[in-house]
């Protein structure tokens, strides 16, 4: 175990620097000079000649990415243009609202969805199955930002029940805080359902299919406990990875669902620094979600041998 442990996470390091480099060479890609877009046609050479010592754009491509790799190296990424905050604190902070909303939409997601999925293909072809795969087809093929909208028009607007616009924090307010995250967590919920339950439906197909189900069955062994004690731990593994690919997609993706519901996260930083030409931030929070979504990836591969022991042989 501890040897798996150390390979996958020595197989994260080079992924994490050629993210690093991929980030930095995009920023560098991006047409006309980066003090002039952030200080604006009216500025002054004097102006200009100061922003680019400050960040570093006087010097040459390699050295640039080395000042700036340390720096990230000792947690400093930089000043944000338009806020002059500190880039890593606001990033931390926007993280938090994003880190709450996605867990918790992904924990209930993947516990409806995955069981949901064992018993379509348990009763594969069955009315229950037809229906759950339709259910989860339909949801799937939603967009989230049109599911937003229609919770936003019939739960905030027709029935009132729910705040239709703002954020409040749950340290500062508990129960309103929850109320204000209660239709982006139901969003990427229900959109999430379809995902998952249609891959714990097809790998629980695959390992119904096998010869040690078979076995289990002649044994007399009670549906029951072919289904949970013998197939679901072996069908699980793919469902697991999926969970990860999700919870890393939403982590840097749920911009949109930010977006409509006008919360302050991860996503609505990165869009609001994109609008702004704010390079520092940009930067940060395309080296801060890839980082994210390689360490979720990795946690997922560490925890895959308390599913699957064949996996600790390799």
């Amino acid at each position: 175990m501890f040897r798996f442990a150390l390979t996958r996470i020595a197989m994260a390091l080079p992924t994490l620097l050629i993210v690093a480099v991929s980030v930095f060479v995009l920023i560098r890609l991006i047409p006309g000079d980066p003090a002039q877009l952030m200080l604006g046609d009216l500025a002054t050479p004097a102006s200009l000649a100061d922003l680019r010592a400050r960040l570093g754009l006087d010097q040459s491509l390699p050295v640039q990415f080395g000042i700036w790799f340390g720096n990230v190296l000792s947690g400093d990424f930089g000043q944000s243009i338009s806020s002059q905050q500190a880039v890593l604190p606001l990033i931390l902070q926007r993280f938090w609202v994003s880190s709450q909303i996605v867990l918790v939409a992904v924990l209930l997601a993947s516990c409806v969805a995955v069981p949901a999925g064992v018993i379509a293909a348990w009763k594969q072809d069955s009315p229950l199955d037809l229906g759950l795969v339709a259910t989860a087809t339909l949801l799937l093929s939603i967009p989230t930002f049109w599911l937003g909208l229609l919770l936003l028009l019939f739960f905030g607007l027709k029935l009132e029940w729910l705040p239709v616009v703002g954020y409040v924090s749950i340290a500062e307010n508990p129960w309103a805080g929850i109320l204000y995250l209660v239709m982006p967590i139901m969003t990427l919920f229900l959109h999430e359902i379809g995902v998952i339950l249609r891959m714990a439906r097809a790998s629980t197909l695959e390992v119904l299919r096998l010869d040690y189900i078979t076995h289990a069955r002649a044994k007399g062994l009670s549906e029951g406990a072919v289904l949970w004690r013998h197939a679901f731990k072996n069908a699980f593994g793919p469902t697991w990875t999926l969970i990860g690919l999700v919870l890393g997609n939403l982590l840097g993706g749920i911009a949109v669902v930010e977006t409509v519901f006008t919360i302050p996260g991860l996503g609505r930083l990165l869009v609001d620094a994109i609008f702004a030409r704010d390079y520092p931030v940009i930067q940060g929070c395309m080296l801060f979600v890839a980082f994210t979504y390689v360490l979720v990836n990795l946690v997922i591969d560490l925890c895959y041998p308390v599913f699957d022991p064949r996996v600790t042989a390799q």
